[in-house]
């Protein structure tokens, strides 16, 4: 630590003026860019190839670098929520939960549902679940030569997933991973709370188009925590002269403010068997004419919690490792946010490797 003289030194002084007058430049150079809109920040730039589609929704297989072989087998298939874009799992070179996964010797596929209209306001949770779900399946296996997948779901991404794999055991499906799992929905929020209690009618919030529009799904994430964007222009303005950061900032805040409508049959379906019966913290749902029992999910499971998430709690999150019949049950609980498990240095450092890691001991290594 510098002693008082050397702070008090022309030299030091002199030094700490120059930084203040670069740092208030370029403040005022970025706040201007970002204000206008200019220079925004790419995003979901790792290469990729669409291997297969139906309607809207693509199944992406993610190109691998020069020198970066695949070392562990099965491939990997992620698998997003609904109603926010894909690209916060390939958010910016460096932080991408993608980009990290193809450096650990990772075969990576992501499931795009798209952005939903009129057509798809139809949209069930058995649509997803029994039909694109498993022929996604059936596709990474067809495109990578392999006999079955590990099935990797975040958020409502992960509730579709297990969904999915407890009601189709024939699906090829070799692990399953889940994060930040909302299951038992009395501790999912407001939102959750009113449309429990019947304070919400659900045909009022759906649209001409027959869907939940995207800015009621961003201002239902934004009464969970109403003074973020106040904290987050603060940080903002305290970094504003360093590039990187407001480059960060800048794909955040996009991916934050980019929802995407949710289907008017599958939010239907979510808010009568989920928020008001609360029927998956009971291990049963009801999905058209049978019922799909969490018990009935046998391969290796993985329920990754952040003990900081203010959108699904740990309380929300429930029970659902308990629920599942596999005999290989983990829980993981990560000191990280809704986001912060898949975006930022933390992720870097902490909660991606801890998950790589479970995944590493459950495939099987290239010779």
């Amino acid at each position: 630590m510098p002693s008082l003289t050397e702070l008090l030194s022309p030299n030091e002084v002199v030094a700490r003026v120059r930084r203040d007058v670069e740092r208030s430049v370029l403040r005022a150079r970025n706040g201007i860019k970002h204000v206008a809109g200019i220079d925004r920040a790419q995003v979901g730039l790792t290469p990729k190839d669409t291997v297969w589609d139906r309607h809207k929704v693509q199944l992406w297989h993610y190109r691998r670098p020069e020198g970066c072989p695949v070392r562990f087998d099965p491939p990997i298939l992620l698998v997003m929520s609904l109603v926010s874009r894909s690209y916060v799992l390939d958010l910016r070179p460096g932080n991408s939960v993608v980009e990290f996964l193809i450096g650990e010797g990772f075969d990576v596929y992501m499931l795009d549902w798209g952005v939903p209209d009129e057509v798809e306001s139809g949209n069930t949770l058995e649509t997803y679940c029994d039909e694109y779900l498993p022929r996604a399946v059936e596709a990474v296996c067809e495109d990578s030569g392999s006999p079955d997948v590990t099935m990797w779901g975040y958020c409502f991404g992960g509730l579709l997933s297990v969904l999915s794999v407890a009601g189709n055991p024939q699906m090829p499906i070799r692990n399953l991973l889940v994060m930040a799992t909302p299951t038992d929905f009395r501790h999912m929020g407001p939102m959750s709370s009113m449309l429990q209690q019947g304070r919400i009618e659900l045909d009022s919030i759906v649209d001409e188009t027959g869907n939940v529009p995207a800015d009621v799904i961003r201002g239902s994430f934004k009464v969970l925590k109403p003074t973020a964007d106040l904290s987050s222009y603060a940080n903002l303005w305290e970094n504003l002269w360093n590039d990187e950061f407001v480059e960060g900032y800048q794909a955040m805040t996009q991916w934050a403010n980019d929802h995407i409508p949710f289907p008017g049959a599958c939010f239907r379906q979510t808010a009568e068997l989920f928020n008001r019966g609360n029927h998956l913290a009971g291990g049963e749902v009801r999905l058209g004419r049978r019922t799909v029992r969490l018990a009935d999910v046998t391969v290796p499971f993985l329920n990754v919690v952040g003990e900081a998430d203010h959108i699904v709690p740990p309380d929300a999150v429930g029970a659902l490792a308990s629920l599942v019949g596999s005999a290989d049950v983990e829980e993981l609980r990560l000191p990280a946010g809704h986001v912060g498990l898949v975006v930022g240095k933390g992720a870097r450092r902490r909660t991606l490797p801890a998950m790589a890691d479970w995944v590493r001991r459950h495939s099987e290594a290239r010779s």
